[in-house]
């Protein structure tokens, strides 16, 4: 089946390219057809024919040149080095013999594309190299360049795997008898967001998340829907939070050897969460799962996806993803089983409007029967405030705080509420609305601006353009400042003048968090402000229900016990999830709605709530399954 297929790729191939295009060879490389000619500048000169024959194809192409096609690589350093503008900013040139790409970073790789690419053209033409670009992060990420120095490291295994994965995809039968999705968790709860869709010939992991402040309750990955793991086909993470990935790693630990669909953000910040899951665990005490091996095995397998590309990850499915405006690079995953035979949307978590940081959520599916619904503020009463008011809110609590010379402390996720917020701070001391004071960052939160930083791409549209094209990159304002001094530095700023901090952890489950706590939880000039969900059995649910001795554990395996005095305020209008509101706005403006929802992501009365009223105003079948519940689709 593999070599006919590729056999008849080769026949379309010679039908569709110019006279004068050699086709040496094609390959599968995950849901790739690879191209290899010993004529790259044909292809590089018409910058239409590879849109051309991957449409007729209906398939993603790569062209590579074979060897005796490339010039040296002096010989191509210097065609670069001559092709590109010197306000490009030029940082690195990297070579790759072994696939015949040269990868180009710059602080502007739009000046290295060149307009309607012709730059890039023509240094492909000339070179002979198949040409790749990457944008240098405006703020130095750890994360951004590990991850790529691993995986270039890693190069050769990533294509002997990338090969396997792109036979099994065009292996087999792509007409399927049936489709069914399976609960693993995130049923009735928040939290260990993880599921199985399944054909005939299929497995498809969806998410293998943690369960906030429930340690111990994990997805059912025994159940007989995912064992053995060893034959799940493909894993598909819709984003980076740890209540959808910090599970994935253990996968590899007991066998699974394939691949993770995501974009390539997600991929980043997939990496930086899941180390510091560990390092949290350590410092906790605790056994983690797996450790930082598994990480990078993980890692080595993802297959970056970016929105709206149709991919082939199995022979009777296709996957697109579509923004889902939660945080950076977060995804809705449209699965396209057989040809037309049924459509299955997980929507992920979702946020529907726009945002400072993102555009609100893509609906536009071309087709959905079956939906995988989240439901977190599913409850009638579940509306939030509009985003203008909350920030008012916000800034007025802060100012009335430091008017009082007191600090404000902010526990946020380090993904998405606090880059929200810095946008938030910058911009209301640039216009006077607050005083300029220092805003300190702990945690991971630094590390996570930076990697938004370096994908601007995936920002909103006017934020993106201050990023890229206005040198007015808001993250990098002088009074954010991150806190690397452990214990003694934090101890500095509690004894210090007015100030702002933002925290991890954004549930007050672990991390820094619990140290501000202790350091300013006893003086009631200061406040707590909630910018973000506090899910059931975290220390942050207890404290926002009123909440106020509490138990603080700390680094060195001891215990605080604080009674808290700083005021406690909770500001919605923030949260990276739809409301109630939204959450029916994404249902009833869909293009294609569909015939039924299942409501997940959400409590017990949330997703019973949720799940009424999509039926009683649409009309649809809704249900709000347990875990470990098998529903047919078809």
């Amino acid at each position: 089946m593999h070599e006919g297929t590729l056999s008849e790729y080769r026949t379309q191939l010679r039908e569709e390219l110019p006279a004068d295009a050699d086709l040496d060879d094609i390959r599968f490389e995950g849901p790739e057809l690879v191209v290899y000619t010993s004529t790259p500048d044909v292809f590089a000169r018409d910058d239409r024919l590879v849109g051309r024959l991957a449409s007729t194809l209906q398939k993603r192409l790569t062209i590579r040149p074979t060897a005796d096609a490339r010039s040296t690589r002096s010989e191509a350093e210097t065609i670069i080095r001559n092709a590109l503008p010197e306000d490009a900013g030029l940082r690195d040139i990297e070579f790759h013999p072994e696939t015949g790409e040269v990868l180009i970073e710059a602080e502007k790789p739009g000046l290295v594309i060149g307009r309607g690419g012709e730059t890039k053209r023509q240094i492909a033409s000339e070179a002979g190299w198949t040409v790749e670009v990457v944008r240098t992060p405006p703020m130095e990420s750890d994360t951004v360049a590990n991850v790529r120095n691993y995986l270039t490291r890693e190069r050769a295994d990533r294509r002997e795997f990338l090969q396997r994965v792109g036979e099994s995809i065009h292996t087999g039968s792509s007409d399927p008898e049936w489709v069914r999705i399976s609960t693993l968790g995130c049923c009735r709860e928040v939290g260990r967001a993880s599921f199985v869709l399944s054909t005939a010939n299929t497995r498809i992991l969806i998410d293998c998340g943690d369960k906030p402040g429930a340690e111990g309750e994990v997805p059912y990955l025994q159940a007989p829907e995912a064992m053995p793991l060893t034959d799940i086909d493909a894993v598909v993470l819709t984003h980076a939070h740890l209540d959808h990935s910090a599970l994935l790693p253990i996968l590899f630990k007991y066998g699974y050897d394939g691949p993770i669909y995501l974009t390539e953000p997600t991929r980043d910040l997939m990496g930086l969460l899941q180390l510091d899951y560990l390092d949290v665990a350590s410092k906790q005490g605790r056994s983690p799962p797996y450790d930082s091996l598994m990480v990078r095995e993980a890692l080595k397998r993802t297959i970056p996806v970016e929105y709206g590309d149709v991919t082939d990850i199995a022979p009777d499915v296709k996957l697109t993803l579509h923004n889902a405006g939660h945080i950076l690079g977060s995804a809705s995953a449209h699965f396209h089983v057989g040809d037309g035979f049924h459509n299955v949307v997980f929507s992920g978590d979702i946020h529907y409007t726009d945002t400072r940081l993102f555009n609100g959520a893509d609906n536009d599916f071309p087709r959905s029967e079956t939906l995988v619904m989240e439901s977190t503020y599913g409850r009638r009463g579940d509306y939030s405030t509009d985003q203008e008011d909350a920030e008012r809110k916000l800034v007025d609590i802060i100012g009335e705080t430091l008017d009082g010379d007191g600090t404000v402390v902010i526990p946020a996720f380090a993904v998405g509420r606090s880059q929200e917020m810095l946008l938030v701070l910058a911009d209301a001391m640039r216009t006077g609305d607050l005083p300029t004071v220092p805003v300190y960052l702990d945690g991971m939160i630094r590390e996570a601006t930076a990697i938004h930083t370096a994908y601007p791409e995936y920002l909103r549209d006017g934020l993106r353009e201050r990023i890229l094209y206005e040198d007015e990159n808001p993250f990098l304002a002088d009074q954010f400042q991150h806190v690397d001094g452990g214990s003694d530095q934090r101890q500095e700023i509690a004894d210090g003048e007015p100030a702002i901090v933002l925290s991890t952890s954004g549930m007050v489950t672990g991390g820094p968090i619990f140290s501000w706590l202790d350091l300013l939880g006893t003086d009631p000039a200061n406040t707590l402000v909630f910018v973000g969900y506090q899910a059931e059995g975290t220390m942050g649910r207890r404290i926002q229900q009123g909440r106020r001795d509490v138990r603080l554990p700390r680094y060195d395996g001891g215990e605080s016990r604080v009674t808290l005095e700083l005021q406690v305020e909770d500001v919605s209008g923030f949260s990276g999830h739809a409301d109630r509101q939204g959450l029916e706005n994404y249902v009833r403006t869909m293009s294609d709605r569909p015939e039924r929802v299942l409501c997940v992501h959400g409590d017990e009365t949330a997703t019973n709530q949720f799940s009424s009223a999509l039926y009683e105003e649409f009309g649809m079948a809704t249900y709000q399954p347990r875990n470990l519940e098998t529903f047919r689709c078809d």
